[in-house]
């Protein structure tokens, strides 16, 4: 299906163009027209699908009528770089509309996201705690908004925000019309949508399961080694664009440390950089200055890069659907992409979950040359080592460790072509 059988405003059309959209993808197809019809909507949609432009056109298409100067449609969003994303998109599609968008947050002055309110920002993008700020300050008015949406809706409860979204919704007009989009429904969701909803459609793609534009490999390794394990890939596979996950920004910064004494380009995304650090990486990594970035769960949230040829865990995420959103990374857009895990013996349990969901186990690979026997190095005796992988040393050495109870296939990391 093409845009134009949308029936879309024709002003919409030079942005649809400018933003290179030709095909509509299966959740564009299936929210957009619904979207249209003033429905409310439900979607689950796995990030990389396109469905952004599915609440952004129809939220376009009706503000191209009506009153002007007045926000009229709020985004709801978990993170600054997810807000600041969607606000990119916009401003593509808008081209030649005049319809006008802020992207409101925090970790930054709030003077300008003021301002751009008091200019007649139709479209704002907020983030929970900043938005809420500027609404108790009457910085904000709600009274106009006539279309609300929730975008990955299971992130923003995973990080605490289900009272402030309450809060919000309470604050906007009960006439409007209100969309849901969100990779996973848990029990918090699916209540908040009973209460917030109107006889809404309904929309899946069917994402429990992993993008099948993504290779998955699993990289057995005693957790001392991990590090060494992983510069090793980066050295012996073709990449274009990786991007790695750890669980903490402790770890996060450790890594990061360590790709750079290597010789790398690399720069990261945690909780502890200021907003401007975290755009300033973001900029590089999606130019090529840092073709790698060591980021958390929650700081990658938003990431939108087309061309990321590998994910990278250098630690297990804790659920299968963490796992999900950070491979989706890659692969996106209809494109192919690697996802390499690097294990130990504590993932034994999430690795069964993963193959469940996926239908088939997932290879097990090792990497020509490395050197898997290398004992841990002893403990600090300063007791305040903050390396979680290191043995203690005073208990008895473990046998060498050998990858061949994990591993099915003996292959190097794939070159890509």
């Amino acid at each position: 299906m093409n845009f134009t059988q949308f029936q879309l405003n024709p002003r919409l059309m030079a942005g649809i163009q400018k933003a290179g959209y030709e095909t509509a993808t299966p959740i564009q197809e299936a929210a957009i027209p619904a979207a249209l019809r003033g429905r409310d909507v439900i979607a689950t949609a796995q990030t990389g699908t396109g469905k952004t432009a599915a609440f952004v056109l129809p939220i376009l298409n009706k503000l191209l009528d009506g009153q002007r100067h007045v926000a009229r449609a709020l985004i709801v969003a978990p993170t600054r770089e997810l807000a600041d994303q969607i606000n990119d998109v916009i401003k593509t599609l808008s081209v030649g509309t005049k319809l006008r968008s802020a992207a409101i947050y925090g970790g930054v002055g709030a003077q300008p996201q003021i301002q751009a309110i008091k200019n007649g920002a139709e479209i704002l993008v907020a983030c929970p705690g900043r938005l809420l700020d500027l609404i108790a300050q009457g910085h904000a008015k709600m009274n106009h908004i006539e279309i609300l949406v929730l975008d990955e809706a299971d992130r923003m409860f995973d990080m605490g925000f289900l009272p402030d979204v309450r809060r919000i919704v309470k604050a906007v007009p009960e006439k409007r019309q209100t969309m849901f989009f969100s990779a996973t429904f848990p029990p918090d969701v699916e209540l908040l949508a009973q209460q917030s909803l109107k006889q809404p459609q309904k929309i899946s793609m069917g994402i429990i399961k992993p993008a099948h534009t993504v290779t998955h490999a699993l990289y057995p390794v005693p957790a001392h080694l991990k590090s060494a394990l992983l510069l090793e890939l980066l050295k012996q596979t073709d990449t274009d664009s990786v991007l790695i996950f750890t669980r903490t920004k402790y770890r996060a910064q450790k890594v990061t440390r360590q790709i750079h004494q290597a010789g790398f380009k690399v720069t990261s995304l945690h909780g502890d950089r200021t907003q401007n650090q975290r755009q300033a990486a973001l900029k590089d990594f999606k130019s090529g200055t840092h073709p790698i970035m060591v980021a958390t769960d929650i700081a990658a949230r938003g990431i939108d890069v087309q061309s990321i040829s590998h994910v990278i865990n250098y630690d297990m995420p804790d659920t299968a659907d963490a796992y999900i959103h950070r491979i989706g990374r890659t692969g996106r857009a209809q494109k192919t992409g690697d996802a390499f895990t690097l294990i130990t013996d504590d993932d034994k349990d999430m690795i069964r979950t993963l193959e469940r969901i996926m239908g088939h186990e997932i290879k097990r690979q090792t990497v020509d040359g490395f050197n898997y026997t290398l004992p841990a190095p002893p403990k600090s005796d300063s007791g305040r080592g903050r390396n979680s992988h290191a043995d203690n040393s005073r208990r008895p050495p473990k046998p060498a460790y050998t990858p061949t109870s994990w591993t099915r296939n003996k292959l190097a990391p794939r070159k890509r072509k």
